[in-house]
C-alpha cells in the first residue's frame, strides 16, 4: 500500500482553519443565541473533527474500507444517542421542590399566619 505524501502548504491551511474556528467557537460562546448555543457550537464542532479526521487522519486519501469503518462508527453512534434521547424525553418530570416557606404552610397553617 503506497502512503500519501501531502504537501506542507496543506497542513498549514488545515491548521489556519482550526484556529480561525476555534476563535469563532470562543466568540461565539459570549453571544446569546437562546436554544441555538449548544446547536452552533456542534456545527462548529462537527467542522473541526471532520478536518482532523480528513487531513491530519488521512482518510481523504486513505481506502474506501476506512471510510466505511469511520461512517459505520459515526452511524453507531447516531443510534446510541438517538435511544438516550428517546429515553430522556419518554421518562417522567418531577415535580419541582418547594420553598421552604410554602412547605410550612402546608403541613402546618397555623405558624404562617402568627408569623413564624
Amino acid at each position: 500500500m503506497s502512503e500519501h505524501i501531502a504537501p506542507l502548504k496543506i497542513y498549514f491551511f488545515v491548521f489556519v482553519a482550526l484556529m480561525v474556528l476555534t476563535l469563532l467557537t470562543w466568540r461565539i460562546s459570549y453571544i446569546d443565541l437562546g436554544q441555538w448555543n449548544t446547536v452552533v457550537a456542534l456545527l462548529i464542532a462537527v467542522c473541526k473533527a471532520s478536518l482532523v479526521a480528513a487531513f491530519f487522519m488521512h482518510l481523504r486519501w486513505s481506502a474506501s474500507v476506512m471510510r466505511l469503518v469511520l461512517f459505520a462508527a459515526i452511524f453507531w453512534l447516531s443510534i446510541l444517542i438517538s435511544l438516550t434521547i428517546g429515553d430522556i424525553f419518554s421518562r417522567h418530570v418531577l415535580p419541582q421542590p418547594q420553598s421552604w416557606h410554602a412547605a410550612a404552610a402546608i403541613t402546618n397553617p397555623s405558624a404562617t399566619a402568627q408569623g413564624r
